[in-house]
């Protein structure tokens, strides 16, 4: 028995953490160094006392009650349990309790043992995690909040611009002016379209292609197709989303090229008449396409039906996307291809 006791003892002593042997009416029966270290208590008024009585009351927690005396008698073990008390010796301090109840056969008397783990610094880590990530979030809702308000604005300026523009063309009594200011309206309002995919969208930078493609043209066939010369215009887009600088410069590339197959591609009434933008996207390449069956180019200038701004326009956004261009013209209408790299294309073309 003496030795089985050495033994006990000695396993006791031997866990770093505090530990305590407590018989069934919560009375220290033996106690690790650790805990007599940590909680600077002497071993002569710790032995065969009452925990709760233990340095000055300093172990009679509420929380400790629940668990020796309700959670332990019904469950016999309890792992995790979170004590929270300010001790006089050491402060505040976090402790996590697993305890035990060990029941002798043929015995009614019964052990209670209890670990004790200091979690106050991982505790306080956490916390401080908590109030950095609840700063963060803060921060990001802020930002997004200015954000959006950023956006309306300049959206609700571009709009203003836009409108601007078109009063002035509609006032102007010379029909070339005219003209430049409603293609400097277009030219805007492909920037709005970008604007309003931002607004609308998750990302912050990241437009969906097939949808932003798809608006624009139906706002240039609403504002620039006559009733006279009806005009189809059809957009046919891979999936996928771009940035919004790049989504700019296509955008005004698509501006462009369709407007300027809108005024020159049918001089004269067609039935059938249409205009076909599509977009293909193969891994990090892309083309980007605009073609239509009206009469062809008349001029040999490279980009369009006729030379001008919105020439110098495509050129320099094409080179700005590192791309290249090519105009196919002929009886059937044409065909103006911006490519990101090599690309194959499987699209069809405006019949």
């Amino acid at each position: 028995m003496e030795d089985a006791q050495t033994l006990a003892q000695a396993i006791v002593n031997t866990i770093p953490e505090p530990f305590l042997v407590l018989d069934d009416e919560f009375r220290v029966l033996a106690a690790s160094v650790s805990f007599y270290k940590i909680f600077k208590v002497d071993p002569d008024h710790t032995q065969g006392r009452l925990l709760y009585s233990l340095g000055d009351g300093q172990w009679d927690i509420p929380t400790l009650r629940v668990l020796l005396e309700t959670i332990i008698p019904e469950q016999a073990a309890m792992d995790g349990f979170e004590v929270e008390h300010d001790f006089p010796n050491l402060g505040h301090r976090v402790m996590l309790l697993n305890a035990r109840q060990v029941i002798y056969e043929g015995e009614l008397k019964s052990t209670i043992l209890l670990a004790f783990m200091d979690i106050t610094s991982r505790r306080a880590i956490e916390r401080e995690k908590e109030e950095l990530l609840r700063r963060t979030e803060e921060l990001l809702q802020q930002k997004e909040i200015l954000l959006k308000e950023m956006q309306h604005r300049v959206a609700n300026s571009l709009q203003i611009i836009a409108s601007i523009l078109l009063l002035k063309a509609r006032a102007v009594l010379s029909e070339e002016t005219r003209q430049h200011l409603k293609d400097a309206h277009q030219r805007v309002m492909s920037v709005a379209e970008v604007q309003r995919h931002l607004h609308s969208s998750e990302g912050v930078d990241q437009i969906e292609v097939s949808s932003y493609l798809r608006n624009l043209c139906d706002s240039l066939a609403i504002s620039m197709v006559g009733e006279g010369q009806p005009i189809a215009i059809k957009v046919m887009a891979h999936s996928g989303v771009i940035g919004s600088d790049k989504a700019v410069s296509i955008g005004l590339i698509v501006t462009e090229l369709v407007i300027n197959a809108i005024k020159y591609a049918f001089p004269s009434a067609k039935a059938g008449a249409m205009i076909l933008v599509t977009y293909e996207i193969d891994a990090g390449d892309w083309k980007l396409t605009v073609s239509d069956n009206g009469v062809g180019k008349c001029a040999s200038d490279g980009t369009g039906h006729n030379s001008g701004l919105g020439t110098a326009i495509v050129q320099a956004l094409v080179k700005q996307l590192d791309a290249a261009m090519d105009t196919v013209s002929g009886r059937d209408g044409m065909k103006i291809s911006i490519t990101r790299a090599t690309f194959t294309s499987n699209m069809p073309r405006a019949a």
